[in-house]
């Protein structure tokens, strides 16, 4: 369900530089609004839907998310002026708000503490590797242009759209809201689960805000939501923008190639970035999860995202990407069990939900702000620097959490439960 949800709301950075632009008359700003203003809907229902999702069951509430998007994205296949594929980002945005918050708290509700961060690697593996297969599989969709009388781009829009309501009709039937509903676990096995988790919960206290409100107004949820608004402002400006920059490639280097090539190239720094991810994640999981395994990817990330303007070659430059790519995602499953040290019930839906929303306002900035800038200087090499400051806000702030947080008990070097 996160590969096509994340490969549905980035196939317009495929579709940009491959005749989107060109046959909607689009420049830089307009795209990067385009891509942007998706991000308008899903903010302001994040938290509804996620508390929602609380209320009615990730079953049915994670199924409805998956076919209203897949319906829209189809609608991509016949958009023709700019206002119309405006409206449909945001539409877009809409249908698929509380997607990702819901799967992360019903991921948190089924998965004890101590296997979390491993659990949420494998989850988060969805996001590199749909690029690792979606760039190549959106390129070959494109490479059938005229089949049906349709732009390649608009065979693609098509072919991510159906697998989504393909989907979402299987996840009603197939997904357990909680452990005791699962088909798939004996008798023991549910009653080692749902003890564990009751036990967690527990030992939640007063202090980790089962409420809603609560919850909202705790300086560690907003510490939490900075912390990911810079790393999703340097995932979205690399997933937008990557193709286009590779596109760029033949006016700066004299490099040219086909569609299919530019969609391998665009795949090679989110391969390692999986491994990077799943191994740093693995880390996390033995020691405990530490301040660090946010900050140091953070950091890294900071300082690579603007060199790999400077490279003297494709080569070089897609090296320094993948470095860049490698840390990102390397913090980002970490990150997401953190929250859930300190939050529960309806606590935690809302407060995943704000975390969650007020990052992916960064969804909305990144592509804007990168193509304005881009538009105002003529090269990316400014925006790529902003892109470096807020990504060096989030690793700081990684580093301060333990300050922040309360005292903690033994052998919980995150800081995150009361002594």
């Amino acid at each position: 369900m996160f590969f096509i949800n994340f490969l549905d709301r980035t196939a317009i950075s495929f579709a940009g530089p491959n005749g989107l632009n060109k046959d909607l008359g689009l420049t830089a700003a307009q795209f990067g609004f385009a891509a942007g203003v998706f991000f308008v809907g899903y903010i302001f229902l994040e938290i509804p839907s996620n508390l929602a999702l609380y209320k009615f069951g990730a079953r049915r509430w994670l199924a409805r998310i998956m076919v209203t998007w897949g319906i829209v994205t189809l609608l991509f296949t016949w958009v023709s002026s700019i206002p119309e594929l405006y409206i449909l980002r945001v539409l877009l945005g809409i249908a698929e708000a509380g997607f990702f918050p819901g799967a992360i708290l019903f991921l948190s509700l089924w998965v004890p503490a101590k296997h979390r961060s491993h659990i949420l690697s494998l989850f988060y593996l969805a996001q590199p590797l749909t690029i690792v297969i979606g760039a190549p599989l959106a390129a070959w969709l494109m490479s059938a242009h005229g089949a049906f009388g349709l732009e390649g781009w608009r065979l693609m829009f098509f072919g991510v759209g159906v697998p989504a309501i393909a989907v979402g009709i299987v996840a009603w039937f197939y997904l357990a809201d909680k452990p005791a509903d699962a088909k798939w676990l004996n008798a023991a096995e549910k009653n080692w689960l749902t003890t564990e988790l009751a036990k967690e919960e527990q030992h939640k206290e007063g202090s980790h805000n089962p409420f809603a409100l609560k919850a909202l107004l705790d300086k560690r949820v907003w510490v939490m939501a900075l912390i990911y608004f810079g790393l999703i402002y340097g995932l979205y400006a690399l997933a937008f923008f990557l193709p286009t920059i590779i596109g760029g490639f033949e006016g700066q280097f004299g490099t040219k190639f086909n569609v299919v090539q530019k969609g391998i190239i665009t795949a090679v720094p989110y391969l390692p970035a999986a491994a990077a991810l799943f191994l740093w994640s693995r880390d996390a999981t033995r020691r405990g999860v530490r301040t660090w395994h946010v900050g140091v990817p953070a950091l890294v990330g900071a300082i690579s995202i603007p060199l790999a303007l400077f490279m003297q070659s494709p080569v070089a430059t897609i090296a320094v990407i993948t470095v860049t790519a490698c840390a990102i995602f390397s913090a980002l499953p970490t990150f997401w069990s953190i929250p859930g040290r300190f939050l529960s019930g309806a606590g935690a839906a809302a407060g995943i939900a704000l975390i969650n929303t007020i990052g992916n306002i960064a969804g909305f900035a990144a592509p804007y702000v990168t193509g304005a800038v881009k538009d105002a200087t003529g090269s990316y090499q400014a925006p790529m620097f902003i892109v470096g400051a807020l990504m060096l806000l989030s690793a700081v702030l990684a580093f301060s959490l333990t300050t922040l947080a309360k005292p903690a008990v033994k052998n919980n070097p995150i800081g995150m439960h009361k002594a």
